[in-house]
């Protein structure tokens, strides 16, 4: 068979008896009809060689270096497929070491100075509405949204995602849903984020009652993602932030505050809801001029008094 009706089995298999959804298998089509074209001319498609020149060809290409891996990844799923299938009698990817090193892209934060902007504007600017208005309730309801993004960590998948049932801050928690469905409950005790909760249920009541979710729009649907950047972006502009903030960035900014006050990463890890610490530890490359602190501060040499006659 030729490699093109192999690949075309292959996605059929991928489909059918895999029960892979069509994004991916469309991202796999892609990946190996690269792979087809490379190998127009050559017989002997499954040989070491053969790979390794391909994977010389990919890294000579403007590609990331996470698209370079996922089009390896594809390759290689194809190959186990046909070893399983007894169609060649080795993967030939078990002879050939990868190391491609993708760079460290730092998380970004925010400056303590543009949270305190931002919240400041916010509390500010409920103040300047009719409590019976909407426009009021809305941004009662983006103060929580703010304050919990802030006070917790959380991803804004989850926090929009919060079933009501889940909302026991009165009982200083909530229960979320991580990454794999993964069941996590984060502590809750600051005064200012339990506060901006229990405002904002008691103006949403009948909106919440009526709905699964606890954080909801006006028409009793759960607030999406996108709400909530388009929130922030526009009250970002209103005070002259330039920055493009994404809700993702106060996630990053919880991580690396506690890091500052000396919070250890595993601590950091669980409340995160990271599975791997590995994960974590890109935190601790964030603020370089931490460790110059320490040396120039805490430095134990600096308890050793010499009497150097």
């Amino acid at each position: 068979m030729t490699l093109k009706t192999l690949v075309r089995k292959y996605l059929e298999n991928c489909k059918e008896q895999n029960n892979l959804n069509q994004k991916t298998i469309k991202a796999y089509k892609i990946d190996l009809e690269q792979f087809i074209f490379f190998m127009k001319d050559i017989d002997a498609f499954y040989k070491k060689d053969e790979i390794v020149r391909y994977i010389q060809h990919l890294n000579s290409l403007n590609f990331k270096v996470k698209t370079i891996k996922r089009k390896i990844a594809s390759v290689k799923a194809f190959f186990s497929y046909l070893e399983y299938e007894e169609i060649i009698e080795r993967n030939p990817f078990y002879k050939i070491k990868l190391k491609i090193k993708e760079p460290l892209i730092l998380p970004k934060t925010i400056s303590l100075k543009d949270i305190e902007k931002l919240f400041e504007y916010i509390y500010l600017e409920k103040s300047n509405y009719n409590e019976t208005s909407y426009k009021h309730k809305e941004i009662v309801r983006d103060i929580a949204v703010l304050e919990v993004l802030i006070g917790t960590g959380m991803r804004i998948s989850e926090l929009c995602n919060i079933k009501k049932e889940n909302m026991a801050y009165t009982n200083n928690e909530i229960k979320i849903y991580g990454k794999g469905a993964k069941e996590r409950i984060i502590p809750i005790y600051n005064k200012d984020t339990i506060a901006a909760l229990q405002i904002y249920e008691t103006v949403f009541y009948k909106e919440i009652c009526n709905s699964d979710y606890f954080f909801v729009n006006k028409r009793k649907k759960r607030l999406s993602s996108q709400s909530v950047r388009n929130m922030i972006k526009k009250y970002c502009k209103k005070i002259n932030i330039d920055k493009n903030i994404t809700p993702h960035m106060f996630r990053h900014t919880f991580a690396t505050m506690l890091l500052d006050d000396d919070v250890d990463i595993r601590s950091i890890q669980m409340l995160l809801g990271h599975s791997s610490i590995i994960t974590t530890q890109i935190y601790t490359h964030v603020r370089s001029n931490k460790k110059s602190q320490i040396m120039k501060n805490k430095n134990p040499r600096r308890m050793i008094i010499v009497n150097k006659g």
